[in-house]
């Protein structure tokens, strides 16, 4: 596509080494804001991001084989030095710039399929799979793009590494669905999907909010929870169809901010939501309810443990339903979905209960403790710990969350990221201390999962909150590749060993932190 076409609908402000926008002749096949992702004829935004300047890879763009170049307006395009002689185009709003520009180049695939966009703190992703569950149950052809991957059906594309892809891998990833024929397509949008205009140019039919709760509140993030709030409302104004859960004390207001949208509403605190559901009988691997909808009750099992699993099929249902979805089909889809990192079972040749998933905050570690304590013979053993570089403030509310609801605490590393790893676990320890639940400290994550493994029985459960379906470790800028389902399978194979030594388990030291064979 003629790259005056892809720019069409943006705010150009000056220009280099090109005579006459209007008469440009150049021809742009592939288009990024990564230096590495750009190809032969490809179009390079160079944006800035927290610790580096777009206009540092300019050159390794163009060595890639960008044939034009777009940045901030800000930029002073004479001191620019690059390699070849490629235009360069200044621009206003860059980040709405390339997302305008990825729906041009990738001609809206949007417009041309059903598209779902799912946020919320809590329940995205388990929401997604579910909804991804129920309109394939019903013989649709469903897409997803999300914090685990992105699928077409039941091929997996890729594995991801953010909530929310780039403006041009979204659209990128849409045209693709349109041409394996897609029906439905479904989108996980994260707060900070919208403040980077990554969903800018999406045409969606229908947006579900989960619920709101403290999160991502940081320097990097959002200021307060208004800002964090205001953020998540954005993809509501996309959407004529929003689907909202008025049991939150946020969500419950968007049928008042939005009255000329098509709400529909979901809960367990009155009958009157469109979607109700009452009489709640969870069991260790499920929970059963019944939906209310219409006057007309339904019997549901949800193949994942937990009350709060409820509200993301409600949710999920709620979505399925402008798609006139039967029950039986629901119930199919609900009894057999699987959500990889979320309330997730670890088999194992021990016969321990260990359960994989991705709580990081308060509100979805107390619901996952609360989840499995009841039904939980011996102790629970949580295993866990946060990130840094995010929200400090959660730290010891969490920690005091696990000390009165564990019956012990295993405080151990998280995604580090460029924080001190200890300080970290400080800061969780003051929660630990005021509860008085019995807790010890393993700065090392394997080591933790040792020490948890190693104390068990087959009457207690870990829980090991934090990473879920993160398939690495971030320490220091490097992502360490680690996948706990293959660290509790090794370290279980040597416990079969008649050899294994189980005094040497403690021997543990809290002062360093080291990546041997990239086990943190």
């Amino acid at each position: 596509m003629n790259l005056n076409k892809i720019l069409k609908n943006t705010e150009i402000k000056n220009y280099i080494n090109i005579h006459n926008m209007n008469d440009i002749d150049i021809d742009i096949t592939n288009i990024s804001s990564d230096s590495r992702n750009i190809k032969q004829n490809g179009l390079f935004f160079a944006i800035n991001g927290y610790n580096k300047n777009g206009t540092e890879f300019i050159n390794s763009a163009i060595d890639n084989g960008a044939t034009a170049v777009v940045v901030e307006e800000n930029v002073d395009l004479d001191k620019i030095n690059t390699s070849k002689k490629v235009p360069i185009i200044s621009i206003a709003n860059i980040r709405n710039a390339l997302a305008v520009a990825s729906c041009n180049l990738y001609d809206n695939p949007s417009k041309k399929l059903k598209v779902i966009g799912v946020t919320g703190t809590k329940g995205k992703t388990t929401s997604t799979f579910m909804i991804k569950s129920i309109l394939e149950a019903h013989g649709l052809k469903v897409g997803l793009i999300g914090s685990i991957a992105i699928y077409i059906g039941d091929k997996q594309l890729e594995v991801t590494d953010r909530t929310t892809p780039e403006s041009y891998k979204i659209q990128e990833t849409l045209a693709k669905m349109v041409d394996e024929n897609v029906d439905v397509a479904i989108l996980e949008v994260s707060s900070q999907a919208m403040k980077l205009d990554r969903v800018t140019g999406c045409d969606f039919d229908i947006a579900l909010f989960t619920n709101l709760t403290e999160d991502h509140i940081s320097p990097r993030e959002h200021s307060d929870m208004n800002d964090y709030f205001n953020a998540k409302l954005e993809l509501m104004k996309l959407s004529p169809n929003l689907v909202v859960n008025l049991d939150n004390d946020y969500t419950s207001r968007i049928p008042k901010l939005f009255p000329n949208k098509n709400v529909t509403t979901f809960g367990m605190l009155s009958k009157h939501y469109d979607f109700f559901a009452k009489d709640l009988k969870p069991e260790n691997s499920c929970i059963n309810f019944t939906l209310s909808v219409n006057g007309k009750d339904e019997p549901v099992c949800v193949s994942i443990p937990g009350e709060y699993m409820v509200y993301n099929a409600l949710g999920a249902i709620a979505v399925a339903s402008h798609f006139n979805i039967n029950a039986d089909e629901i119930r199919f889809a609900l009894k057999t979905v699987r959500v990889f990192g979320r309330s997730e079972l670890v088999t194992n040749r021990l016969g321990l209960t260990i359960m994989i998933d991705y709580a990081h905050t308060p509100s979805s570690l107390e619901s996952i403790l609360k989840t499995v304590k009841p039904y939980t013979k011996g102790k629970v053993i949580c295993t866990w710990g946060v990130g840094g570089d995010r929200d400090k403030t959660k730290r010891p509310i969490m920690g005091e969350i696990s000390g009165n609801l564990a019956d012990f605490t295993i405080l151990t590393s998280d995604q580090v990221r460029t924080e001190n790893p200890m300080s970290i676990l400080q800061d969780i320890e003051v929660g630990l201390k005021k509860s008085g639940g019995e807790y010890i400290l393993i700065l090392n994550r394997t080591e933790a999962i040792r020490y948890a493994l190693s104390i068990a029985t087959k009457d207690d459960i870990i829980v090991l909150p934090g990473l879920g379906n993160d398939l690495y470790i971030e320490y220091m800028g490097v992502k360490y590749p680690y996948d706990e389902r293959i660290i509790i399978h090794d370290i279980i194979e040597e416990m079969l060993d008649d050899n294994y030594d189980y005094d040497k388990v403690k021997n543990f030291n809290n002062e360093t932190f080291n990546i041997p064979n990239c086990k943190i």
